[in-house]
């Protein structure tokens, strides 16, 4: 272990490793039921049982794989966001567009990922994307995390005003509503049990952190979990009600029609599966990377995100092939990194726990988001420190730096935010060349980058 994984060189121990990894497994474990809400039976049309395997296996395997190759402490599963996508491209198609095509149009983004690696393309982002901006990413991500905190615990609420609604059946379906429409506000916590739950967890988990305890997410997951027993918030019905043996029957393995996705020309979906992933891949590895400190030799940490790249590109490609949406990098990674992973062990753990949760997933589900909740707004804590490597009085790097940051959690979108962070760059950047003394110097990549984010924002929008 210490010598394929060079724990020491890391500054971590077998102990920490497995705690970590058991710390990320624990706040990405709702995967393997959300997943199922956006692509079985009442979302895209897959058997449950057959998503339910798709999603552990996929997860695990890639997860293991990323360790064993990258040696990084990123854990990777069926990226949120893509999989709604995914039932939106089959629902609204009414029936044109299959789930096996959908998939069919997974795979091919799998392997556009796979020659952008390969040629190195995908890395060159690490060396044109301005410190700045990688900065904020770390930061964004950080926000964005505690976002998905926030609305996982239910400690915020959002009251809206909508309008051109005469049905009531109208509103059982998504509804856009403008920004000035609508106010965050918080939670109802005097008569919502998981939000208090989710409020005490916030205090035990930063109490423990301000005393230096060692596993201080884990340990504050298992006290606020035990905590919603009698509060009725964590559910223990499923341990007897529960199965504890696998279904392999109605597997999706193998059934993604690929000549299907060519003949019915879903370029514009491989396009926006292609685009979200890479921007969301290079956010997540880089915020992740920065937090782990594996970027202090900025040789070695470039190469370890390239290998990294590449173990991701393969895993879009095989969660096709299994039966699921885009598996990608997870920002929850940062949970098991701040319980003081840093190697691929830690990787490698929550990949065997994925695998394991075919047969224990009674058990993994028994955690309340409320308890979950909780730890993800603390990575936050850990992840916003990156903003003082950002100069706030140069405005050149300040405003894309705080486009990037804001964008992310209020518009639900680490591509969002690397995207305009991008934009702004180079915009400002060109015309501060053109019209003043000052000369940035914007890599050409940069340049491509932002041509690319106005097609895609122009010709489709912001799906």
């Amino acid at each position: 272990m210490e010598k394929f994984f060079k724990l020491k060189e890391h500054g971590t121990t077998f102990r920490t490793e497995i705690i970590a990894g058991l710390t990320t497994f624990i706040t990405m474990a709702y995967i393997l039921i959300v997943n199922i809400s956006f692509l079985g039976p009442d979302g895209a049309g897959i058997p449950a049982s057959g998503v339910f395997f798709a999603t552990a296996v996929g997860a695990g395997l890639v997860t293991i794989l990323m360790g064993l190759v990258a040696n990084i402490p990123v854990a990777l599963a069926p990226g949120m966001g893509l999989n709604a996508y995914f039932m939106t491209v089959v629902l609204s198609s009414n029936g044109a567009i299959t789930w096996q095509a959908a998939l069919g149009a997974v795979f091919i983004s799998g392997i556009i990922f796979i020659i952008l690696t390969v040629t190195k393309i995908r890395q060159m982002l690490i060396v044109a994307v301005p410190s700045s901006i990688k900065a904020a990413i770390t930061v964004g991500i950080g926000l964005f995390v505690t976002i998905i905190g926030m609305k996982l615990g239910n400690i915020i609420s959002a009251s809206a005003t909508v309008t051109g609604i005469t049905d009531v059946a109208q509103l059982q379906a998504p509804v856009t509503v403008l920004g000035s429409n609508f106010q965050l506000a918080l939670g109802d916590f005097m008569h919502q049990k998981d939000t208090l739950l989710s409020l005490i967890g916030i205090f035990i988990i930063g109490a423990l952190m301000v005393m230096r305890i060692r596993g201080a997410l884990l340990i504050g997951i298992v006290l606020v979990t035990l905590i919603g027993i009698p509060m009725g918030v964590t559910n223990l019905s499923g341990l007897s009600t529960g199965s504890w043996i696998p279904s392999f029957g109605d597997l999706a393995v193998g059934q993604l029609d690929i000549m299907g996705a060519l003949q019915l020309g879903l370029f514009e979906i491989v396009f926006v599966f292609t685009f979200v992933e890479l921007f969301d891949t290079f956010g997540t590895l880089v915020g992740t990377a920065e937090r782990a400190g594996l970027m202090k030799n900025k040789e070695e940490g470039e190469k370890k995100i390239g290998r990294a790249m590449l173990v991701d590109a393969v895993g879009v490609s095989t969660g096709a092939v299994l039966g699921t949406s885009t598996i990608t990098s997870y920002v929850e990674s940062t949970a098991g990194i701040a319980e003081g992973g840093r190697t691929g062990l830690t990787s490698v753990t929550t990949g065997i726990l994925f695998l394991l949760a075919m047969f224990i997933a009674p058990l993994a589900l028994v955690v309340p988001s409320a308890a979950t909740a909780p730890a993800l707004i603390m990575v936050g804590v850990l992840m916003i420190s990156q903003v003082r490597s950002i100069d706030w009085d140069d405005m050149m790097q300040a405003i894309p730096a705080f486009l990037t940051i804001i964008f992310m959690p209020f518009t639900n979108g680490i591509a969002n935010g690397i995207s305009v962070g991008i934009l702004a760059y180079v915009v400002l950047g060109g015309l501060s060349t053109l019209f003043t003394s000052r000369k940035v110097k914007i890599h050409w990549l940069m340049w491509v980058l932002a041509i690319l984010v106005l097609a895609r924002y122009v010709f489709l929008g912001g799906e």
